[in-house]
């Protein structure tokens, strides 16, 4: 199908987990394109100054404070959206969160709470922006992982989400190529990428999490996920390590479990944890893309 998308210099954008990492530098890079940028997250502080930076620099952006575990706060989003600049052309869904620990160590309550942002907050907000999208065409773009098709040990529940995240994004891109829907679909597959995602992370192990090398920066992410607001692509894997573990999970997956169990040990620092409860239940106010080595937090 022929999707009409604009350039990105033309667009209204909405991100969600725009506070950080991916979302921040997202929203930062299409900002400076032109975008009208509508930035969703639960942390007010980091929203207020992100929106004073993009505005005094002659850029157009508001903000609004919400969860995305939360149907209602995703239709206040877009709601939001609307009256200020009159449509949505692309809807980003960015926001996640993480466990680390193994899956029979890990509260029920804390493996629902990740679902409620990681696969929920996907299915609140394509659900919320779709009646706006299909008014005037558009893109509802959805972050997922490379552990859409591959699974991290250590890291059980949030693979399991991002398996649900793709099975998702798969299923309704269908329904709308099926009613001749002018809203395209795309799944966004990064590898590793340095933010501060493990800082954020609820944690269970005895030393500080963080991701095996190698990480890509935020901004290869950001650059794919603008290139899908303006041009359309079924999925996108980001980063070399994407594209071979994925594959790697669908030709040899037997080959793929054994080399995956050496992750286990790579996913800590040497030092004791210093946040083990995370961002899980709680804004972070990081505003920070990138992520920084326990020592340079003390």
């Amino acid at each position: 199908m022929d999707y009409k998308l604009k350039p990105v210099g033309e667009q209204v954008i909405v991100i969600t987990g725009s506070s950080s990492g991916i979302g921040l530098c997202t929203a930062i890079l299409a900002a400076g394109r032109g975008a009208k940028v509508v930035l969703a997250s639960r942390s007010e502080q980091v929203l207020d100054d992100l929106c004073e930076t993009i505005n005094a620099n002659g850029g157009e952006a508001i903000r609004v404070v919400a969860d995305v575990g939360k149907r209602v706060d995703m239709d206040s989003v877009a709601e939001a959206a609307v009256a200020r600049f009159g449509r949505i052309d692309t809807w980003i869904n960015n926001a996640g969160v993480a466990i680390y620990g193994k899956l029979d160590e890990v509260a029920e309550a804390d493996s629902r709470r990740l679902f409620d942002t990681n696969f929920w907050g996907v299915v609140n907000g394509s659900l919320a922006a779709l009646p706006y999208l299909r008014a005037n065409g558009g893109a509802l773009i959805n972050v997922g992982s490379e552990v859409s098709d591959a699974v991290v040990p250590l890291q059980g529940m949030y693979s399991a989400s991002k398996h649900a995240v793709k099975g998702f994004t798969d299923s309704l891109r269908v329904e709308l190529l099926a009613e001749k829907s002018p809203v395209c679909v795309t799944l966004i597959q990064p590898t590793a990428v340095n933010t501060p995602y493990p800082e954020h992370a609820r944690n269970y192990m005895e030393k500080e999490p963080k991701l095996p090398s190698p990480q890509i920066d935020p901004q290869q992410v950001a650059e794919a996920i603008l290139s899908a607001a303006s041009k359309f692509e079924r999925d996108v894997k980001v980063g070399m390590m994407s594209k071979l573990n994925t594959a790697a999970w669908k030709l040899t997956p037997a080959l793929a479990e054994r080399m995956a169990k050496g992750y286990v040990k790579k996913q800590n620092y040497d030092s004791a944890p210093i946040d083990p409860q995370g961002t899980l239940y709680h804004a972070g106010e990081t505003g920070r893309i990138h992520g920084r080595p326990p020592e340079a937090r003390a």
